[in-house]
């Protein structure tokens, strides 16, 4: 097995539904590409505008169809501050994907710091 650490920055700029991170998933390519599970150990979020936002984020849980789970709801972020979300680090599975929406454009900033293991 290898770990692999990264970082995905994002800048939500609009208020639509954004993609931060997608598990990669196993294929049959040369050299294979194993299974891979995501630990996410960190996920920041920055609200870089004068006023209140808030933000949603959930996981499209491919093993549930894929079904959207909530793990965010109208989560309130102050002007100006930076907020760390997880409080434990949260294990997605193989081609989950995390998103998450802001309630305006522009104003809300995502580092999420994970560790690929396949």
């Amino acid at each position: 097995m290898a770990d692999r650490y990264l970082n995905k920055s994002v800048d939500l700029t609009t208020n639509g539904e954004t993609n931060i991170y997608t598990v990669p998933t196993s294929q049959l390519a040369n050299p294979p590409i194993p299974p891979t599970v995501t630990i996410i150990k960190s996920l920041l979020i920055c609200n870089d505008s004068a006023g209140n936002e808030t933000i949603d984020f959930k996981i499209s849980d491919k093993s549930l169809g894929p079904a959207d789970i909530s793990l965010f709801k109208t989560k309130a972020i102050n002007a100006t501050t930076t907020t760390e979300l997880l409080t434990h680090p949260l294990v997605l599975e193989e081609g989950d994907v995390l998103k998450a929406t802001a309630s305006t454009a522009n104003t809300i900033h995502v580092i999420c710091s994970l560790v690929e293991i396949s």
